[in-house]
């Protein structure tokens, strides 16, 4: 039997008051979305007339239909190419030990320490020439190698946690080194795999500047630029701006109550490996 002792207590009251931190923000952007632009009352009161006209013109004024659109292609396109790419080059590097292999590792690390905005004019005029400028593909292959070094730093380090004695087992039946990947490595990388697909997710999705960069002038935007629209130089309906802020939120919250015993899983096997 447990005992309830002054420790429980003050984890519990240090629990509520982490819940309470976090979820304020929360409610205040909630509050503010379905408020009337008439009501001019605290941030913080609670909203007596609360209203869903503020997601209607949201999503009419700002376009989101198209911007929630690109968003989704860019994200889900990016993130299948990161992780395939990804995992098929970590294996490698964490099972041949070779110079090569450690010298290919360090030069992927290298990724991790040079910000990318030191590239972002050349990238700009590859971009450019290539015909991309203004389309979502521009995005797709930018994150595409982006985010591909901090993601086979994730699988390297879980690779090299795994015994080898299935692959192993598979080689001497017969399979090919591939195929040794494909049925027997891959099921044992789901928990990295769910890990490396939150991540990547959440910084593709909520990414401002190169969306920005890349898709200005054109119609096409995501949801942070479409966003971003509702401010103005000298008047910000604020309204509207969390209104929109709720609407890009939606589809991630999906996604997670969706997978969330595999998100959670995912990230309980990815730290401990």
């Amino acid at each position: 039997m447990i005992r309830y002792r002054r420790r429980t207590l003050a984890l519990e009251l240090a629990m509520i008051a982490a819940a309470l931190v976090v979820g304020f923000p929360v409610y205040v952007l909630v509050n503010l979305a379905v408020r009337p632009a008439s009501d001019t009352s605290s941030p913080i009161s609670p909203t007596t007339s609360p209203t869903l006209d503020n997601f209607t013109q949201a999503w009419q004024q700002g376009a989101l239909g198209g911007a929630l659109a690109n968003s989704l292609l860019v994200t889900v396109c990016s993130v299948v190419i990161v992780l395939a790419v990804s995992s098929l080059a970590a294996y490698p590097l964490a099972r041949v030990a070779a110079r090569w292999s450690r010298g290919t590792y360090l030069t992927f690390l290298l990724g991790l320490f040079l910000p990318f905005q030191l590239a972002a004019l050349p990238l700009y005029q590859t971009m450019r020439d290539m015909g991309l400028l203004g389309t979502p593909w521009a995005l797709v292959l930018f994150y595409s190698g982006l985010q591909v070094p901090f993601t086979v730093f994730l699988y390297v380090g879980f690779l090299r946690a795994l015994p080898r004695d299935f692959e192993d087992a598979a080689l001497i039946d017969g399979c090919t080194p591939l195929q040794g990947f494909r049925h027997v490595v891959l099921p044992m990388l789901k928990p990295i795999t769910v890990t490396a697909l939150v991540l990547n997710t959440v910084a593709i999705w909520n990414d401002f500047f190169t969306p920005l960069l890349y898709l200005n002038g054109s119609a096409q935007q995501t949801m942070p630029v479409a966003i971003a629209g509702f401010v103005g130089q000298y008047v910000t309906d604020w309204n509207l701006i969390f209104a929109a802020l709720v609407i890009s939120i939606l589809p991630v919250l999906l996604v997670y109550f969706l997978l969330q015993r595999s998100i959670i899983n995912g990230f309980a096997g990815g730290l401990r490996g």
